[in-house]
């Protein structure tokens, strides 16, 4: 039995190493929703909300997050007895809309909960078959095509196995094929356009095939499928949908149209761990590749990616870089860290997350808290 009496979230603001540009905007301090979960016999867990600053990438944000948390996801799940955690996906999905990214923080950190109460580890939990995973980078738009090509040469000696190229009209073709150029034809390069191409510009991006990417991501609207559909058309390079997929609902509409090939599973983005599943089941049946991508997530949300990229269809490398790429200090301990091969260990023999919360660096970067009770426990207490 599975029953969470109590929720506190916590917000930090934990300041990247370097500046991160996409074509939506640029990052230089992560705001932070974490949640502290606590069941009914005192196991205790964390797990970590995605949603950014500004509603550029997706509508949710760490504001309307948390306003959904405390006002509509928590209330759902509080108190409430489950068998198991993929029981409270449903739970949250009736007669509720959107907010995906603040469903996935209860929903998740109930998993890791649930981990915690079976000795498990995380990856164990979610039917994860691999000890280790292949890592890939993701490098924001650079000032020049020079500095890109540094950049890239740094990753792959460093040991990354994929090295993901941020683009935007105007720094794309030039900038990925002066990194092709450098690297030879193997160079595992692939770009991600974040949204910021048009239909209109279908001629444009096909002028990338030459270069032999592995994939391009996402580069029409959030939300399209359709304009998608007609590219992969016009492309012999895989198109892969981020932002686009949803839900197993939207990767079933994906394959019937045609709109890629491959599918970015971020389990913050889909709703959690059981909506994240239920993609990678169905892309396996379909022969459809997937790979576990980041949202500048803290150790604790990495820790969440490295065990869901554990699972075996998901074939290509994913963002899941060590804790140094993107933070002078972390929030857990160990920090993750990747080998010289680009492997990053998944921690089998831990139980939960299988790292530690360094508790006190999180009291230090916490900058508001509200604790969330069971109705049993005397009502919802904010601070």
């Amino acid at each position: 039995m599975l029953r969470i009496d109590q929720i506190t979230l916590r917000e930090i603001r934990l300041p990247l190493r370097e500046p991160f540009r996409i074509s939506s905007g640029v990052v230089d301090e992560r705001r932070i929703a974490l949640l502290e979960l606590v069941d009914a016999d005192g196991v205790t867990a964390w797990s970590e909300c995605v949603a950014g600053e500004q509603p550029n990438y997706s509508s949710e944000t760490i504001d309307t997050a948390w306003h959904a948390i405390t006002e509509w996801v928590a209330p759902r799940v509080l108190g409430r007895p489950f068998t198991e955690a993929r029981e409270i996906f449903p739970v949250l999905e009736r007669d509720f809309r959107g907010h995906l990214m603040a469903k996935a923080a209860v929903e998740m950190g109930a998993w890791i909960v649930a981990a915690e109460r079976l000795g498990a580890s995380l990856a164990n939990l979610l039917g994860g078959t691999r000890s280790q995973i292949a890592t890939g980078i993701s490098l924001g738009i650079q000032r020049s095509p020079e500095t890109l090509v540094e950049r890239a040469r740094q990753a792959l000696a460093l040991g990354y196995r994929k090295v993901k190229i941020k683009i935007q009209p105007g720094a794309d073709l030039a900038y990925v094929g002066a990194v092709r150029a450098a690297l030879g034809p193997t160079a595992p390069l692939m770009a991600d356009a974040n949204n910021a191409y048009t239909i209109a510009d279908a001629e444009h991006l096909a002028r990338l095939d030459p270069l032999e990417l592995m994939m391009i991501e996402q580069p029409f609207a959030f939300d399209d499928l359709v304009q998608h559909a007609e590219l992969q058309r016009r492309l012999t390079t895989p198109i892969c949908l981020d932002e686009s997929i949803t839900s197993v609902d939207r990767a079933r509409d994906m394959a019937a149209l045609g709109s890629g090939r491959i599918i970015n599973i971020k389990p913050g983005r889909v709703g959690g761990f059981t909506a994240s599943l239920a993609i990678h089941d169905f892309c396996e049946t379909k022969g459809i590749p997937v790979w576990c991508g980041g949202m500048l997530e803290s150790g604790i949300g990495r820790a969440c990616n490295v065990a869901l990229a554990s699972l075996r269809n998901f074939t290509k490398p994913g963002d899941v870089s060590p804790s140094a790429r993107y933070w002078e200090r972390d929030i857990v301990t160990p920090e993750w860290t990747m080998n010289a091969d680009g492997m990053v260990r998944v921690p089998l023999d831990r139980p939960g997350l299988g790292v530690d919360v360094d508790t006190d660096r999180v009291d230090d970067l916490t900058v508001r808290v509200a604790t969330l009770t069971a109705p049993s426990r005397a009502g919802a207490a904010r601070v």
